[in-house]
């Protein structure tokens, strides 16, 4: 159930993916040139893809034995790679690929996350992040008159999957690749630059699983946003035993979003609707800095004992600055911005998801 301004909705999507959960943004590059790739064909690359209109991001190959978990695989490498081309972004899909270009089971993909280490996120001064998606996350596509994510050549983007193989066949040289859908510069369109941005219960930084108590219980986190603007989608992510979560002006005790879980006939859970706040009428729900903005997520432990990283809790979704410009930059030197990028690039603590997408 969604409430509050959420006059519209997509219909449960799986594994939301917080680019926003139902927005994010790209297609149709081209710069006359053809696909730029690196010489070297073992390791990461970014490329426009000219017949596919996309710009599209290839992890470095790798070897996946027979029955084994992501915990027992030597991930690929977390890659910087340099944007290629300008444009705005509208959409995306990941895929796992064999040597040939094959398309690989889904299930090898555990997860995928892209960041963006020169912009800071809405809430925190930590590197902002663009997407994550699981196996079960399908294609996103934004309305691509409507919105866009900004890219400029020359700016950076961090990709990081995590593969495992419980299938009974090893596959050689497999790769992670994301295909973004991309409008060139110099179009008309879109009509509004917007930014992903996330809110998690776990923020400021590291590993954004934790341990559920027993029984019922709940956790938040509350932040104001860097600039005033318009939430115009959001969507939300938690773990099995979840029964709820919610994005509210903590100031105004105004409830923007809340949302229960969609379950199968089984109970287990399937997916978290996503909220589309626009309208004919009226473009979203409008936040300013001088307010703070609270998530929060409730769990029902049932087994009576803790459970090790059972819990998540992350809203996000896709916001439009009042003020058409740059997305503020990342501080660099601020204490957070050093201790999440560390923890993303894998140089200190876990592998975790970084945002939603994975169960």
């Amino acid at each position: 159930m969604c409430v509050a301004r959420a006059r519209l909705q997509y219909p449960a999507v799986k594994a939301p993916c917080l680019w926003p959960l139902a927005l994010l943004v790209m297609l149709r590059a081209g710069d006359g040139r053809g696909p730029a790739r690196p010489a070297d064909p073992g390791s990461a690359r970014i490329f426009l893809d000219q017949r596919a209109s996309a710009l599209v991001i290839e992890l470095a190959p790798m070897d996946l034995p027979a029955n084994t978990p992501h915990h027992m695989i030597a991930q690929p490498a977390v890659a910087t790679l340099e944007v290629p081309a300008t444009g705005s972004l509208y959409g995306f899909r990941v895929e796992v690929m064999d040597s040939a270009g094959n398309a690989l089971p889904r299930q090898l993909l555990h997860h995928f996350n892209l960041i963006d280490p020169d912009h800071r996120e809405l809430f925190l001064p930590i590197s902002r992040r663009l997407l994550a998606a699981g196996q079960e996350t399908g294609p996103i596509r934004l309305p691509w008159l409507l919105f866009g994510l900004p890219v400029n050549t020359g700016e950076h983007m961090v990709a990081s999957a995590m593969l495992e193989n419980l299938t009974a066949e090893t596959y050689h040289g497999a790769r992670v690749r994301l295909v973004m859908f991309f409008t060139p510069s110099g179009w008309p369109w879109p009509l509004f630059r917007a930014s992903p941005w996330q809110l998690d219960v776990a923020f400021p930084a590291g590993d954004k699983s934790f341990d559920l108590p027993p029984g019922r219980s709940s956790r938040s986190y509350e932040a104001s946003p860097a600039l005033p603007g318009t939430i115009v989608g959001l969507g939300g992510h938690f773990h099995e035993l979840g029964q709820q979560i919610e994005f509210a002006d903590a100031t105004t005790g105004e409830v923007i979003y809340r949302a229960t879980p969609v379950r199968d006939s089984t109970g287990h859970l399937v997916s978290v609707p996503v909220s589309r706040l626009y309208g004919w009428t009226h473009l979203g729900v409008h936040i300013v800095p001088s307010h703070k903005y609270r998530v929060t997520v409730y769990y029902d432990n049932p087994t009576g004992h803790s459970l090790p990283d059972a819990g998540m809790g992350v809203v996000g979704g896709l916001f439009v600055p009042d003020r058409r410009g740059e997305w503020p930059s990342a501080e660099r030197g601020d204490s957070l911005y050093q201790v999440d990028f560390r923890h993303y690039m894998r140089l200190s603590g876990g592998h975790a998801m970084e945002m939603a997408g994975r169960r």
